[in-house]
């Protein structure tokens, strides 16, 4: 069991991860990020923390550190950025800013819905499900592991045998009849378990955006319930908000 100060630990770093994402995908292709002490500095962590971290995006590629020089950005990936007062596929939402996704592994399953996934989705325990998970990839990079579970009647996995492309939402709206109304999600940071740190070839620990999600028909009926798991430098999330 984690102490408090373990989980505070493991906060801390996830936060300064998707700073140091944000700070990554903000700059341009060649530039110097500002030296370790100032940067340790102005993000409020040791060292010791900020080169753990940064270890993490020099291993993806994004950085390469120089010895005696300094840290500098390889590349600027495009960023999918999206508001979330709309459901929309990652297909969608790359299209419109031109940038080139892909399915990479595919995994389709029947199993049997545990406690969580069964209430998730109104369902008996141990009733049987389609699980659905998947790497999603950018530009040839994998950038989000994406898993859904959806009851029998709403998708078989002989369904997905033609013209599935790794949109779960894309597939039910163009192939399915179900009256899709909307979804509710909780979005969290997350560390990477080994297995999605494999698919997403990242270190374990890694941290993730992660969006557990239900999809509901206009009668109520939840019909998918979805855990995503997204690399921060690849994707920007935001609310427009009223002011009352």
């Amino acid at each position: 069991m984690k102490t408090n100060e373990g989980i505070e630990t493991t906060h801390i770093f996830q936060r300064l991860q998707i700073q140091l994402a944000q700070l990554i995908s903000n700059a341009q292709p060649g530039q110097r990020l500002p030296a370790e002490p100032d940067l340790a500095r102005q993000l409020c962590v040791s060292r010791a923390t900020l080169r753990e971290a940064m270890r993490s995006f020099e291993g993806q590629g994004l950085i390469r550190r120089r010895q005696g020089i300094g840290t500098f950005v390889v590349g600027h990936p495009q960023v999918i950025d999206s508001g979330l007062e709309v459901l929309e596929s990652i297909e969608k939402l790359a299209r419109r800013i031109q940038l080139e996704v892909s399915m990479g592994a595919l995994h389709i399953s029947q199993l049997k819905a545990t406690a969580v996934q069964a209430a998730a989705l109104q369902l008996e325990e141990g009733a049987q499900v389609v699980q659905v998970a998947r790497v999603i990839l950018a530009d040839k990079r994998p950038v989000a592991y994406l898993v859904d579970l959806l009851p029998e009647d709403v998708l078989l996995p002989e369904d997905l045998q033609v013209g599935f492309t790794g949109s779960v939402l894309d597939f039910i709206l163009e192939h399915g009849s179900l009256p899709l109304q909307s979804s509710r999600a909780e979005i969290q940071a997350v560390a990477a378990s080994p297995e999605i740190a494999r698919s997403l070839e990242i270190q374990r620990g890694d941290v993730l955006l992660m969006f557990t999600a239900q999809l509901f028909t206009s009668e109520g009926r939840v019909v998918d319930y979805s855990l995503s798991y997204f690399l921060p430098g690849y994707f920007r999330f935001h609310v427009v908000r009223r002011v009352e």
